[in-house]
């Protein structure tokens, strides 16, 4: 099979639709402060008596204990500002994940996105467990946050086509990443299941997890100390071995991209990736490997031109990052 190089085409979702996903973003960013606001008082607070006087207590969510002092003006003052932090901060949360329902039922009816459902599921459920910041999207499934954040639709298919997500594993936090996992007593394989749950571990690469349609995702990580044997990512023995990938720690240590990418029932997610011109430079890089797979090259350069048009017709403000 060969692909064929034709002149990337660009689609403009319409008027009504790219205001839908400017506000669903608004609402969205602005569910994301909220979530991190709320992080800071989670746990509670109360008063318990020790002999003849009271205490206040702090608690965590791993249900250890701290006392704060006994009762006093300050304590109660501490006391007070907890309680409504935390109050303010589960009702805002709360209001706001109402409106992303309301959001996404727009979405829907707009038409405003088209990223692929198991991608978008994936993305949520590991900013759900918190350790979104430890991975980064590379690879093609990039181009659904790139055409989001320019409201367009990429009319490529031979661009597109793919069978599996690419995660690339920041190692230079492997002991935050296991401690959230510890607290969290899941492996990374057991959180891909909870998307789907017929996500299981190929015998012949432990760094790929495949489900009953074929769809695959891969963990990739970058070199460390020359040692570019696989490594695991949690304690489980069950769990991912992410495997090493060439000139991985260059996309690790490029500009990082976000975008808010949405799949047709309207359910959206953030994506983390690179910056469109590390995108271009590493696919050119790709395509003139002597032992790049003959069918993937053709993709990889045209990937890379299609990215290049992108931003230079529909997000100049990355125009300055791009490779001349």
């Amino acid at each position: 099979m060969e692909f064929i190089r034709k002149t990337p085409l660009y689609i403009d979702i319409g008027n009504d639709a790219r205001r839908q996903y400017i506000d669903t973003q608004s609402v969205f960013s602005a569910w994301e402060d909220a979530l991190r606001e709320a992080a800071e008082v989670r746990g509670g607070m109360y008063w318990k008596r020790q002999g003849k006087g009271e205490y206040l207590i702090r608690t965590s969510v791993k249900n250890t204990q701290k006392s704060l002092g006994a009762r006093s003006r300050e304590t109660q003052a501490i006391y007070a500002k907890f309680t409504l932090r935390k109050s303010e901060a589960e009702a805002r949360v709360s209001e706001l994940q109402a409106q992303l329902v309301r959001q996404q039922r727009m979405n829907r009816a707009l038409h405003v996105g088209r990223a692929p459902p198991l991608l978008v599921d994936i993305l949520a459920e590991v900013a759900r467990s918190g350790v979104g910041e430890h991975f980064t999207v590379v690879g093609t499934h990039a181009l659904y946050a790139y055409e989001s954040a320019a409201c367009v639709r990429i009319e490529s298919p031979e661009a597109l086509a793919t069978r599996d997500i690419d995660l690339l594993w920041d190692t230079r936090k492997r002991l935050r990443f296991m401690t959230r996992m510890k607290v969290l007593g899941a492996s990374m394989l057991a959180l891909l299941k909870k998307v789907d749950p017929t996500f299981k571990l190929r015998r012949d690469q432990r760094y790929t997890a495949v489900n009953s349609k074929g769809f695959e995702v891969d963990i990739l990580r970058p070199l460390a100390a020359e040692d570019d044997r696989p490594l695991r990512m949690t304690e489980d023995e069950s769990d991912f071995w992410a495997v090493y990938a060439k000139r991985a720690e260059v996309l690790l240590n490029a500009p990082a991209f976000s975008s808010l990418v949405i799949s047709p029932s309207g359910h959206m997610a953030r994506m983390r990736t690179v910056a469109p011109a590390a995108f271009i430079e590493f696919k050119r890089w790709m395509a003139q490997q002597a032992d790049r797979d003959p069918l993937k090259a053709p993709r990889d350069a045209l990937q890379a031109d299609l990215v290049e048009e992108l931003v230079a017709e529909y997000l100049p403000q990355q125009a300055r990052q791009a490779p001349r």
